[in-house]
């Protein structure tokens, strides 16, 4: 068995309205975003990152800045790239996510069915937890998202 974390954090973006904002393949009905140059999905980009953990072959960063450069933004595309260098079984994935906004539990059933999907889990494999960490961080105060994802592949 191998485990690997993933993180990765995005700050709110209020200049782009017309941008929607997707955590874990999931749109949120928010007047808001996150800043990035892909759609900006904070939870499949740590998801990404621990499946490079694991895979050791990094996507986010030159890979990923080179599918935007050719209109690839969509997350679930970087990370089914870094899923194709994974030789062993994703048995359970956990996820932990921090921010003020949105409220994350009405919307963990279809995050959980979706990325089941996209990893070929079941649900009951995939825990969702979140929290505003009391407000100590950027996240907690309302400035952003910031995820950490635990994999377990056996």
């Amino acid at each position: 068995m191998k485990v690997a974390i993933g993180q990765d954090s995005h700050k709110i973006d209020l200049e782009n309205p017309d941008k929607k904002l997707l955590l874990g393949g999931v749109e949120f009905e928010e007047n808001y975003s996150l800043l990035g140059n892909s759609d900006a999905d904070v939870v499949l980009h740590a998801i990404t990152n621990a499946v490079s953990g694991i895979t050791c072959q990094n996507i986010l960063g030159k890979v990923a800045d080179d599918m935007c450069q050719n209109g690839i933004k969509n997350s679930e595309v970087y990370l089914q790239e870094v899923l194709q260098y994974l030789n062993e079984k994703i048995v359970h994935l956990s996820l932990s996510i921090e921010c003020k906004k949105p409220k994350i539990t009405p919307k963990i059933e279809e995050m959980r069915a979706n990325l089941a999907r996209i990893l070929n889990l079941e649900p009951t494999s995939i825990g969702i937890t979140a929290t505003t960490g009391e407000g100590l961080t950027e996240c907690g105060k309302g400035n952003g998202i910031s995820v950490f994802a635990c994999i377990t592949v056996e």
